[in-house]
């Protein structure tokens, strides 16, 4: 083998990787420059509008689910009774079961949307994974709503897909052609209640008391974000120079 041989696939793979943006392919654009992927822009408009809509009904549903995990020991000091139709059905009976259903909807939908504009690129998705605490205000915002739902997005998965059954069992028995003439449902429904509140154990009833918290954080950190954005008519992310780039 030639020097010119081990050379060449270098300067082949160089070149590539000096192509101009508009050279890119499909592929190319989402790994490198996602911001400039249409798809992407729409998506991220989709995520801003439910997660502004739902931003109050997701802190009120972070904060009563997180108390109510202790349900059993707050019960012998005093009645939590009134939180817990409050979580369930927004105190509304059955109608407020089908919205807190379709609450449960758009919340999974907002997470698999957030999942798909978080990725910020090859350059700085090591970045997007943590929080820049000395930075400015506005940025250190950016960068706890970015990591926090990175790192929670499977549990909040968790909560909005289980939150749905809770709402729609019947249905989404049907939809999987369950049986629930052997009471199987009614096994799985008190099992997808325990993975929703945690309750296997004293740590994990504590510990899903504190990342049920999380919730809360990204409405507070979605709705700066947003405000931002729309009102103050600023990018998004802190680093970009205009608010119609996301990054």
């Amino acid at each position: 083998m030639t020097e010119m041989d081990i050379r060449e696939p270098t300067e082949r793979l160089s070149q590539v990787r000096q192509y101009p943006a508009n050279q890119l392919s499909a592929w190319q654009h989402w790994l490198q420059h996602p911001e400039r992927v249409r798809l992407r822009n729409t998506v991220f408009q989709v995520h801003l509008m439910l997660g502004a809509v739902l931003s109050a009904y997701v802190f009120l549903m972070s904060i009563s689910g997180s108390v109510i995990v202790h349900r059993d020991q707050l019960a012998q000091l005093f009645s939590v009774e009134w939180l817990v139709h409050l979580h369930s059905n927004l105190s509304s009976g059955p109608t407020g079961r089908v919205l807190n259903g379709i609450g449960a909807i758009v919340v999974t939908m907002i997470c698999l949307t957030g999942a798909v504009i978080w990725w910020p690129g090859m350059k700085h998705w090591r970045r997007s994974m943590s929080v820049n605490w000395r930075a400015p205000f506005a940025r250190t915002v950016w960068d706890l709503h970015s990591a926090l739902g990175f790192w929670s997005m499977l549990l909040l998965l968790v909560w909005g897909i289980t939150g749905t059954y809770f709402a729609f069992p019947r249905a989404l028995d049907a939809f999987f052609v369950l049986d629930s003439a052997d009471r199987f449902t009614d096994r799985v429904l008190l099992w997808l209640t325990e993975v929703h509140f945690g309750r296997f154990s004293w740590f994990t009833r504590a510990l899903w008391s504190f990342l049920g918290l999380i919730p809360a954080v990204l409405a507070f950190t979605g709705v700066f974000i947003c405000c931002r954005r729309l009102v103050f008519k600023k990018p998004s992310n802190p680093n970009t120079q205009s608010p119609q780039s996301l990054h």
